[in-house]
């Protein structure tokens, strides 16, 4: 049996939409207030794992579908490069999909379809098990399709003969839809304390203008009701 090695090097793997959609749904986040390189650091602290690197990817509507989003998510992903962060975005398409309304109803509104995102994040999780880049692969979400690229990681360990693991890491409190990570990874919960002690100081949505009769009022942001959802009602996956 291949030796667990005592430092244990980790690459953290970001999927920036379902991160956010885990910390709407357990804690209540009106848009992706989060700082990704510090919640990575902080799992890592706590586990004794040492974080080589934090990959975010990450879908972004145009600027025809929602400039706000669009300059939201340009400024974040910039300064998170700045920091040493690896990003990889691509555009998001809006859909309309049939919704279930408060009233019963079904209505067409519109969706932010995300294509590509996991597929990107399976392969760069694979390249850098068959590379010697990390021993834990510290993941950021729930999604089960996931849950082969666990298999493929265990078929890589056994190959090189060496020790790998594969961590799934996702917000959760009681008001969330599933406490279940990705089937065959070790599941790490983070809790209210813990994302709170990582959101990001720095908050990247453009101020706006509000017309007024007389002179230009003062920039204000986006209100929570005109939060994230307006950028198409959230994302939806599309089968990568």
């Amino acid at each position: 049996m291949p030796q667990e090695p005592a430092q244990k090097r980790c690459i953290a793997f970001v999927d920036a939409q379902s991160l956010f959609h885990a910390a709407r749904q357990a804690f209540g986040s009106f848009y992706p207030d989060y700082d990704p390189l510090a919640l990575a650091k902080s799992i890592c602290q706590k586990q004794d794992w040492e974080l080589h690197q934090v990959r975010v990817y990450t879908s972004v509507p145009s600027v025809e579908d929602n400039e706000y989003w669009h300059r939201f998510w340009l400024n974040k992903l910039r300064s998170l490069e700045g920091a040493g962060v690896i990003t990889w975005w691509k555009g998001w398409k809006i859909r309309k999909r049939p919704v279930h309304v408060p009233d019963g109803s079904i209505q067409m509104l519109p969706t932010a379809v995300e294509k590509g995102v996991d597929l990107k994040m399976a392969v760069d999780i694979l390249q850098r098990a068959h590379a010697h880049q990390f021993d834990v692969a510290l993941v950021f979400s729930q999604d089960q399709d996931f849950a082969e690229v666990a298999d493929e990681i265990r078929a890589v360990a056994r190959e090189q003969d060496r020790w790998i693991k594969i961590a799934s890491a996702y917000p959760y409190s009681s008001a969330s839809r599933t406490f279940r990570g990705i089937d065959r990874t070790d599941w790490l919960q983070i809790d209210r304390e813990q994302y709170d002690a990582c959101l990001d100081p720095r908050d990247y949505r453009p101020r706006r203008r509000i017309p007024h009769s007389d002179s230009p009022s003062p920039s204000e942001p986006m209100t929570a009701e005109e939060s994230y959802e307006s950028a198409g009602g959230g994302h939806d996956s599309d089968g990568d």
